[in-house]
């Protein structure tokens, strides 16, 4: 999740909770069922010290075992990895575990305990929120890794960068390469909670092919939602002028195709707050957005999904919203000089 300006960082389920009880090694990267067996290095590279397997192959692995079998190897698999980044990140960090979540940091007994509560709490309430929206289906558990060091963090998910570029700042991202994770740095709980929300609801929707100001918008709004965010810079007003001021015929086609949100000025704030209020816009009618979310494609940016289940031209409706004169403000994906990004910034 990018944050140019915008990271402002600052009762619960019953669960197992075993903190601390997986924070030696595991022996080594071989994980065995039945008489079946793979080793996470030999479908593996590494990079900046860390260690990325193919998931791919992974799941070709998962795929000849028992049907009743998959799941526990599966999760077998995220343990074995998991290890492997704990000990790349040094001796001050543990993986600890709960019934619903994995957690990579350096944070006291007490501390992972509270951070694994609220993310099996956190589930529960976008899972609530989201209704169908939400994968609740899928393998494994969550994971969150949370960096005590900056420098380390982006050791990690430079990986996942372009090798060139200038990027917006990040606090944290949802990164789906096959076995979901989100990433995050810092040092107390109540700071990243926002973040912790908005990439869980990434992760719970990373099954469905949507563009990024959906994505982003829905992260935003949950974010907003079930957290206790901090004043905002800007007044309704002054962002209101700053939106008129920015979104364009031109600069409105970054915003379909994702782009802006990977700009390093204020076109990535603005992407964000504009993805958040064309969600809550269009969600006043919940069971036609839910629709509308399951629809949604990437490469139109949604615009037919509009039409068939919310009666909307989404130019028009950012148009009006903005309140802009008439022009082509519609998604228009010839225009798009790149691949339209899926947001989980």
């Amino acid at each position: 999740m990018m944050d140019w300006l915008r990271r402002r960082l600052f009762g619960q389920r019953a669960q197992s909770i075993h903190v601390g009880a997986a924070s030696e090694p595991l022996p080594g990267t071989r994980v065995v069922h039945g008489d079946a067996a793979i080793d996470l290095r030999d479908v593996a590279t590494e990079h900046a010290g860390f260690l990325r397997p193919d998931w791919t192959a992974v799941f070709d692995w998962i795929d000849t075992l028992p049907e009743d079998r998959r799941a526990a190897a599966w999760l077998d698999c995220e343990r074995a990895w998991l290890q492997q980044v704990r000990l790349a990140l040094g001796p001050n960090y543990r993986l600890n575990e709960s019934e619903r979540a994995f957690l990579v940091s350096a944070q006291p007994a007490n501390e992972a305990a509270a951070t694994l509560r609220f993310l099996a709490t956190t589930e529960a309430r976008i899972c609530r929120m989201l209704e169908e929206i939400a994968d609740t289906n899928a393998f494994g558990k969550e994971i969150l890794m949370i960096f005590e060091d900056q420098d380390d963090y982006y050791r990690y998910v430079g990986y996942f960068y372009p090798e060139e570029g200038e990027f917006a700042m990040s606090s944290g991202m949802f990164l789906n390469d096959g076995c979901g994770h989100f990433v995050l740095h810092g040092a107390e709980l109540e700071h990243f909670e926002p973040v912790i929300v908005h990439e869980m609801t990434h992760s719970h929707v990373s099954h469905l092919p949507i563009p990024a100001w959906l994505n982003e918008g829905m992260a935003v709004n949950a974010e907003q939602r079930l957290t206790r965010r901090g004043a905002d810079v800007w007044s309704v007003q002054e962002l209101e002028a700053m939106h008129r001021r920015f979104w364009t015929p031109e600069t409105i086609q970054e915003f379909w195709s994702g782009a802006a949100y990977l700009r390093p000025d204020e076109g990535s704030e603005l992407a964000y707050d504009l993805g958040r209020l064309m969600v809550v816009g269009l969600s006043q009618q919940w069971p036609a957005f839910k629709a509308f979310a399951l629809a949604a494609k990437l490469d139109d940016s949604g615009a037919q999904a509009a039409h068939e289940h919310l009666d909307v031209d989404l130019g028009e409706f950012v148009r009006h919203f903005l309140g802009q004169d008439p022009g082509q403000w519609a998604p228009d994906p010839a225009r798009w000089p790149q691949a339209p990004e899926r947001g989980q910034f």
